[in-house]
């Protein structure tokens, strides 16, 4: 592991680190703040997923959840969104929605992206692993959020795997990508034209078919520009009834889609963990 920068902050040390990835194939960079604490002790940790565009730097620079996570205990682990570098393939227009920034939080079946786009396996198997034995964190305690594309991978991998994350989380997520714009682009790229595939990387598809998790916390800002065509948060809220899982669907009147709502409502989500955690 290299170390690329760490600072004192808040009751704790933020620190950005790089490593080598057997998944992506690649060098993947990756944030963590944890707070001080007693010698010996094992903390909770809060993985957060970022949305389309964004690296770890994001929610870093502008998430406003040090002061938090250090007067509630909690490790705070920010992942980047793709694999990067040399020989990394992107999207060949170029667009933002594909490709680098992108990952999407499955694991790639197509070429030529199954080499490196493997955002799943990084996420819950890897790096987890890679932060348990580098960090002192409490593998027992982990929770999981995210914003947008973020969101979608937090509630997907959520519900996936229910036993190990005591709370799930999301900003203005993704929660049908096998019936929006976005996602219909991604899955069919990285998966092919199997649908059976997407759906187990859409919440709302996941939900119908009988996965469960006791209770979601979604945040979703009524003035964000994504919300009609995108993102749709009413689908997951029928399939969360539907399903008897207690979706707690927050719509707050004049928020968009950026760092402004996420820092807003942070702390909302922080002690929501917490308590879980």
């Amino acid at each position: 592991m290299e170390t690329v920068s760490t600072n004192r902050a808040h009751g704790g040390t933020q620190g950005v680190y790089r490593h080598a990835s057997k998944e992506t194939g690649t060098d993947m960079v990756f944030s963590v703040f944890v707070p001080d604490h007693a010698p010996g002790a094992k903390l909770p940790v809060v993985w957060y997923l970022s949305g389309l565009t964004c690296t770890h730097a994001n929610v870093t620079d502008k998430g406003e959840y040090r002061r938090l996570c250090a007067e509630l205990g909690l490790i705070f682990v920010a992942p980047d969104t793709s694999p990067r570098g040399e020989g990394v393939p992107d999207d060949a227009a170029g667009a933002y929605d594909f490709g680098l920034g992108a990952g999407f939080y499955v694991d790639a079946t197509e070429e030529p992206f199954a080499a490196h786009y493997r955002m799943w396996s990084y996420v819950t198997e890897e790096l987890p692993a890679f932060v348990v034995a580098n960090f002192p964190a409490d593998q027992a305690r982990q929770s999981i959020m995210g914003h947008s594309m973020g969101g979608h991978g937090a509630l997907t991998i959520g519900l996936a795997r229910p036993g190990r994350y005591k709370a799930v989380s999301a900003f203005a997520p993704i929660v049908a990508p096998s019936d929006v714009p976005w996602g219909q682009k991604a899955l069919g790229l990285y998966l092919g034209d199997d649908r059976a595939a997407w759906r187990r990387h859409d919440a709302v598809a996941l939900i119908e078919d009988g996965a469960t998790v006791p209770e979601l916390l979604v945040d979703q800002g009524e003035a964000d520009q994504f919300l009609t065509q995108q993102l749709q948060p009413e689908r997951l809220d029928a399939a969360c009834a539907k399903a008897g899982i207690q979706l707690t669907l927050r719509r707050q009147p004049g928020y968009d889609h950026s760092y402004y709502f996420i820092s807003t409502f942070m702390e909302d989500h922080l002690r929501w963990h917490a308590a879980r955690l």
